[in-house]
């Protein structure tokens, strides 16, 4: 719990304890149809027991991620939850969060036209999209002279920001994308926010094919404290694997740190590596930096 029993008369509290950080992370998966909420419920329990555990759910893959200090020691994990808890799970390697994004600029016409009786739908709109320095969708309007009414805009919106959820390449979000409003046309009668923002997603789906789409994969910065003697085989490993040493700092105990960066879809193992290499006198730390455009294997 990290609290400290003294006596009332004499407070004092001791540091807390610190625990190595996970490094090895597999999905976690029921081997059989059963409740997912229980398993939940059982992995946290395993956390109060061992605080060098960590759970993850990630709502963007759907998974629940499961992260320890190794193979064996999630291997032990496993067999806890079966025995204590009746949980037969299996371990997979997670899925990579990539992203798509575009290569050039594509101006794309739209016009979503339906009738069937009394009242149709009606929505048309002239989209320019372009790649841009950011995270998410971007959305601007150009209109002159009211050819789509300004209150069927946040319908023209949803329909691109709902769109761009999932790209073509993989179903992966679409960032790094800049949609500019220029024209379009309206029915007095037939137009509606749904057949606008019906209209503007048929116009991101055609971007998608013209604009040459392409993958995003995710890069980590690593901090890995190796052997002396050992360094060049890590750094041997992290080339092969498409990553760059940034630095070398010597800490003076015969051990150097290495500042590298790799994907983390060539990483997911090294954990398992690193402690072959080194016989278990190595240790990293890895954190998100940025993404960048995919090899072409990914």
């Amino acid at each position: 719990t990290g609290d400290t029993l003294c006596d009332p008369s004499d407070k004092a509290a001791l540091a807390p304890m610190e625990f190595p950080k996970a490094c090895y992370f597999r999905t976690v998966k029921l081997a059989a149809n059963g409740d997912e909420g229980k398993l939940s419920t059982a992995i946290r329990r395993l956390l109060e027991e061992d605080r060098t555990l960590e759970y993850v759910h990630n709502h963007e893959t759907h998974e629940r991620i499961l992260g320890g200090l190794g193979e064996q020691h999630l291997d032990v994990a496993v067999g806890k939850l079966k025995s204590k808890f009746g949980m037969d799970v299996t371990l997979q390697a997670p899925k990579v969060p990539y992203r798509e994004a575009i290569r050039k600029k594509v101006t794309i016409e739209a016009k979503h036209k339906k009738q069937s009786g009394g009242h149709g739908q009606y929505g048309h709109v002239k989209i320019e999209f372009e790649p841009y320095d950011g995270d998410t969708l971007l959305f601007e309007e150009k209109i002159f002279g009211g050819s789509v009414p300004k209150h069927f805009f946040p319908a023209i919106e949803k329909g691109l920001q709902e769109s761009s959820e999932k790209g073509i390449l993989g179903g992966y979000p679409v960032v790094r994308l800049k949609a500019t409003l220029l024209d379009g046309s309206y029915h007095p009668v037939d137009s509606s926010e749904l057949a606008f923002k019906t209209a503007a997603s048929m116009a991101f789906h055609s971007c998608m094919e013209q604009a040459q789409p392409y993958l995003l994969e995710p890069v980590d910065t690593f901090k890995i404290i190796v052997p002396d003697d050992k360094q060049g085989d890590v750094m041997s490993v992290l080339s092969k694997r498409r990553g760059s040493v940034l630095g070398m700092n010597s800490l003076g105990d015969g051990t150097t740190e290495l500042t590298a960066e790799a994907p983390e879809a060539e990483m997911q193992d090294f954990a398992l590596v690193l402690r072959q290499i080194t016989q278990g006198l190595g240790e990293f730390t890895a954190e998100f930096a940025r993404y960048d455009m995919a090899a072409v294997t990914a």
